[in-house]
């Protein structure tokens, strides 16, 4: 039989969506793969095997018995994790006959490998295809064991082409030689390929090419993919420590998945299930060090952070060789089909290009955390900036010397650090011998190399380069291309003077709130957390409140429930609560409190966001959101979805509409939190996609989170699964004309409930609002207080400020 040439088709063979009873999982890049691992999973499975698989990623309950009882309605790995109920799959069409005939010849070819290759290693994109017809066919054994394979033959795959290159760069090293520059030039290229093939072809077995597998498979292993498949098998196998280890391993590197992150609480709240268990099993070595380093360094034990930063540095520096490795790949291109093949010389160039850019992006690859999205800026310059401060703090200026040194061939004009140089030659001798690490001289000339080969193909190529560092030197820049990264580094230096800017304002305007997030720490823009706003009392006052709110409030537009049934929704205005004091419903010194706490937040955001520009009240709600109970079982849905406060989000199109029904008048919005003791109801952020969440803020008494309310800062609330949540929602304007017209009223009515309680001597009674000031109210600043001196340590002033939460830290 003649085995004709496929090309995978979406929704024939490897659909993009295969169809459940409890929803829908994407079998992804592994359901287009070129053909199986095993014969007898060569076919696909069964209809009625599929259609009767039960879902991955445990909705665990909270189960307490010797063993998990099977997780009802799980989320499927792979699947889209949205915050909107996900809509009706279409059904695939069944595979035709040319797809199946090609697929029993490629497992026809399979098992001949097989069968002549004792020892060989299979193809990784193979083996992950079987594991997930397995997992679909509920086999967890096999789905365990093949997925378990397919990581291996992964690991496998990287190491041998490391190892290889390696080898071959120390037995074919390029050098000149005489004869036409063609032969000089790729003579050498020809033997370093020839080595590589021979090389792999000893490690690798069947034949290096089996192991190319496509875009799409590689960016699941690349997102750690196989380990949510994992989890669920060993899960249904009762293998409990090895599913919390693939299911930690897999959240580290995806912390916004939505179900994962709910089955991590649920694994914890299990009986046998072990705290060691919940470890990476990717885990890279360099961010284990930098970040034990960084700990000791913020805790001045300055032995312990030399140790651990150097050992981070090394590993760094071993991971950025590792990755540069890994880019002599394949050419790869999308739209290889509809361009023009390229003659021989702009081939090669080309894919020259490529591997160059590739092994530049390196240092952003390891400078992220695995989870992250964006990279730590200036990952290696900043460890020889530590470094230096803690060698001089420990004594060892020899070594301080020679990270400044180091650290002076990335920013040669840095005014600190060349001060501290004259100071470290001081104390050394002028004659003493002080230069710069050979593995950062290595790494400086190489890279400057590099990015002059680049910016020579952007300049008369057409190529495009996004350059990964801030150290690059201008010179190096073409004169045209210099104009846009003038740009972007003003940009950069304007984000860095807007943050200098704010702390030269001074303290906020009362005292002892602190800033516990910024935006930086929040991974957005116009975004900021305080604490300390209000005090306990205060916020038992304000929960007195909301008591009537349950009672004789508005709800949300006269519906008890207008987010979710789930939930009962209580709201109080300002003007609703001054109106109930007045009937003798509520006390007037907790409707005045609720005045003066929505005040104090209105002066705090804008002596933060928009000192100088008067911000209005647009409208104050009192709110709490209760959870239903009996109602709570197997929730799929949010307290609030995700939206933006004054435009229409389209996540769909990445646009956010500024037009009527949205509030587009409002420009910023905050929350002030009243209480902590209930489950879930935290506020959460996204990015457009209305998917990836970029940062999470959990309620406590006297917290608020403000944020500019547009579509820089989409944002949604976690279910409220256990008690009630009540916080004051606050949304301001810069219109006048759309200032909140209820609040002037009930301002109204407290002042004249001021004047009926005057004596006749002019004196006030105390009354029920009570005489003494309330800490709401701001104190006047004092004129002998000094600013406190910066300290010239490297990194954040942590002695001056409270602890805060750094960006690495919110997950």
């Amino acid at each position: 039989m003649k085995c004709p040439s496929v090309t995978p088709r979406r929704g024939v063979l490897g659909g993009v969506w295969v169809t459940h009873p409890k929803g829908r999982v994407r079998a992804g890049a592994a359901a287009r793969t070129r053909g199986t691992s095993d014969p007898a999973a060569a076919a696909p499975a069964a209809p009625e095997a599929a259609a009767g698989a039960a879902g991955p990623g445990p909705s665990l309950p909270a189960h307490r018995g010797p063993g998990p009882a099977p997780p009802p309605g799980w989320a499927e790995p792979g699947a889209r994790q949205d915050a909107r109920p996900p809509r009706t799959p279409s059904p695939l069409p069944p595979p035709s006959a040319g797809a199946m005939a090609s697929l029993l010849c490629l497992s026809l070819l399979a098992a001949a490998a097989a069968a002549t290759s004792p020892g060989r290693l299979v193809p990784f994109d193979l083996l992950y295809a079987d594991g997930v017809r397995a997992y679909l066919a509920r086999d967890w054994a096999r789905a365990a064991e093949l997925l378990q394979r397919a990581l291996h033959s992964y690991a496998g795959l990287r190491a041998a082409r490391r190892a290889c290159r390696a080898a071959c760069a120390r037995e074919e090293p390029f050098a000149g030689g005489p004869g036409r520059w063609e032969a000089a030039l790729l003579g050498p290229v020809l033997q370093r390929a020839g080595c590589l093939q021979r090389c792999l072809g000893r490690r690798l077995r069947p034949a290096p090419s089996a192991h190319r597998a496509g875009r799409a498979v590689r960016r699941d292993f690349e997102r750690r993919e196989p380990y949510n498949y994992l989890q669920v098998a060993f899960f249904q196998l009762k293998k409990l420590d090895q599913a919390v280890s693939a299911a930690h391993t897999f959240f580290v590197a995806n912390p916004q998945h939505l179900q994962m992150r709910e089955d991590i609480e649920k694994y914890r709240r299990m009986s046998g299930v072990k705290s060691d268990s919940f470890q990476d099993l990717e885990a890279t070595p360099h961010w284990e060090a930098y970040e034990s380093g960084v700990q000791h360094y913020d805790a001045d034990e300055y032995l312990q952070a030399v140790a651990r930063l150097e050992e981070s540095l090394s590993e760094a520096l071993s991971a950025l060789e590792e990755c540069r490795a890994l880019c002599e790949g394949p050419w790869e291109d999308e739209d290889e089909e509809e361009k023009m093949q390229p003659g021989l010389y702009e081939a090669i160039a080309a894919h020259y290009i490529q591997v160059l850019k590739c092994r530049q992006q390196c240092v952003l690859e390891i400078a992220t955390k695995p989870g992250r999205i964006s990279a730590t800026e200036d990952f290696i310059p900043s460890h020889l900036d530590l470094l230096q401060f803690a060698y001089s703090q420990v004594g060892n200026q020899t070594l301080a010397a020679e990270c400044a040194a180091s650290y002076l061939l990335f920013y040669p004009t840095d005014e600190p650090m060349l001060e501290k140089m004259k100071q470290y030659r001081t104390e050394l001798g002028e004659d003493a011998a002080v230069t710069a690490r050979q593995s950062i001289q290595h790494y400086v000339q190489r890279s400057l190399m590099e990015k002059k080969l680049i910016y020579y193909a952007v300049e008369h190529l057409g190529e495009t380069f996004n350059d990964p560092d801030l150290w690059t030197p201008d010179e190096l820049i073409p004169e045209n291309l210099r104009e846009k990264h003038r740009e972007d580094q003003e940009k950069q230096k304007q984000e860095t003077l807007d943050v200098k800017e704010r702390e030269k304002r001074g303290p906020l305007p009362f005292e002892g709130i602190a800033v516990t997030m910024d935006s930086q720490q929040m991974n957005g823009t116009q975004r900021v957390v305080f604490d300390r706003v209000l005090t306990e009392s205060e916020c038992k006052g304000l929960l007195r409140l909301t008591k009537a709110a349950g009672e004789a409030g508005d709800g949300y537009r006269a519906r008890r429930s207008p987010h979710t049934p789930h939930e009962r929704f209580e709201g109080l205005t300002v003007l609703k609560a001054v109106q109930l004091a007045q009937n003798g419903d509520v006390e007037w010194r907790d409707a005045k409190l609720l005045l003066q706490a929505s005040e104090k937040s209105r002066k705090i955001i804008e002596s933060y966001f928009t000192p100088g520009k008067k911000l209005h009240f647009s409208f104050t709600h009192l709110v709490c959101r209760r959870a239903v109970d009996g109602e709570q079982e197997g929730r799929m849905d949010l307290s609030h979805p995700v939206h933006a406060d004054n435009c229409l989000l389209d996540p769909e199109g990445q646009e956010c509409w500024k037009e009527p029904p949205a509030y587009v008048y409002r420009d910023y919005s905050g929350i002030l939190y009243l209480n902590d003791d209930f489950q879930g109801g935290g506020l959460f952020f996204t990015e457009m996609d209305t998917v990836t969440v970029t940062a999470e803020v959990h309620p406590k008494c006297g917290r608020l989170v403000a944020f500019s309310s547009g579509k820089e800062n989409p944002h949604g609330v976690w279910a409220v699964s256990r008690g009630r949540r009540c916080a004051i929602a606050l949304w301001y304007t810069h219109s006048q004309e759309h200032a909140e017209q209820e609040r002037v009223k009930a301002e109204e009515l407290m002042e004249q409930r001021a004047m009926e309680q005057e004596q006749p001597d002019g004196d006030k009674r105390q009354g029920t609002d009570g005489s003494s000031r309330s800490s709401s109210e701001p104190r006047a600043p004092s004129r002998a207080t000094k600013p406190a001196d910066q300290r010239q340590k490297p990194g954040l002033d942590r002695k001056q400020h409270p602890k805060v939460l750094r960006a690495r830290d919110e997950f």
